[in-house]
């Protein structure tokens, strides 16, 4: 368990993260995050990707020096529960736009879905929706989008692990979805109703899954509002469990002392480029790494 430090000492003493589940839809990111670091007595926090304001579930957040590892969560997958309306389209791509008739969805059934599902795994190509945080020489595009206009956007690509269908009732369609960063769900419902030729819409999203992280292991912001400070700090994840991807190198007393003034140091084995974390003779997490070619290891984010 990672203790709170004292209240007359910045939390960002101690490196520490957060997983915290938005309770409902319709809350900002920000919202979320602020109300997290109000609670926490935290002077410093940040999240690991927003959510759309339709969309509710999984926000990973970071507190204290913990927000030195959020950028390298951000390229990791996750794992959405989605549920879509055939036969409507929407000018957002989900039920907060215009809602208008589409296409029937007499003919379409579970069997037709799920063949039809096939087309959209493995590496596929996306139009960003006009309702986005992209940007347009410096202008989101939900801005513009707000006033009528609409840009030429380039397709990009992304993947999807797996597609696992749930069911299909009164043309309400339910998936659960793995996928790359970068990936928009709404595209996603709405490139299945072009191919079923009915289209489709959004009306619920839940981001269910975040790189190794699940659901399960989260709270609400109600649930974390009856807990005392010590229950509130058995929560929070060491920033090093947020990265179990990255290599683990342990450090001699002189080779800390290196990194930690910014020298490069000696690791022969490492041979090719990676980020690695970077642990102390007592096993403390130093900080983030960067291997060359050379088996150097350079400092990238450290912990003080």
């Amino acid at each position: 368990m990672i203790r709170r430090p004292p209240r007359s000492t910045p939390l960002y003493s101690s490196a520490a993260s957060d997983v915290y589940k938005r309770q409902a839809s319709g809350q900002s990111s920000n919202n979320a995050l602020q109300e997290i670091k109000r609670l926490f007595g935290a002077n410093k926090a940040g999240h690991t990707g927003s959510l759309d304001p339709l969309a509710s579930g999984l926000l990973p957040i970071c507190l204290g020096q913990s927000t030195k590892v959020a950028q390298f969560l951000l390229n990791d997958d996750k794992r959405y529960f989605v549920r879509g309306k055939l036969g409507e389209i929407s000018d957002t791509g989900d039920s907060e736009g215009q809602i208008s008739q589409f296409g029937s969805t007499q003919a379409i059934d579970e069997a037709v879905i799920k063949d039809s599902l096939k087309n959209f795994t493995g590496v596929i190509s996306q139009i960003p929706p006009m309702f986005s945080a992209l940007k347009k020489n410096g202008t989101p595009l939900y801005k513009l989008a707000r006033k009528g206009i609409e840009v030429e956007r380039k397709p990009r690509e992304v993947s999807i692990y797996e597609i696992e269908f749930i069911s299909i009732e009164n043309d309400i369609l339910t998936l659960e979805v793995s996928c790359s960063k970068g990936t928009y769900i709404r595209t996603l419902i709405e490139d299945i109703g072009k191919h079923l030729n009915c289209g489709g819409h959004v009306i619920e999203l839940r981001r269910i899954g975040f790189a190794h992280l699940n659901i399960d292991q989260s709270k609400t912001f109600e649930e974390l509002k009856e807990l005392t400070l010590d229950e509130l700090d058995s929560l929070l994840i060491g920033s090093d469990e947020m990265i179990p991807n990255l290599q683990s190198i342990h450090l001699d007393n002189t080779q800390t002392a290196d990194i930690k003034c910014g020298r490069k140091i000696q690791c022969s084995e490492l041979i090719t480029p990676q980020k690695v974390k970077l642990y102390d003779v007592h096993k403390r997490f130093v900080g983030i790494g960067e291997s060359n070619t050379s088996s150097e290891v350079l400092p990238k984010r450290l912990f003080v």
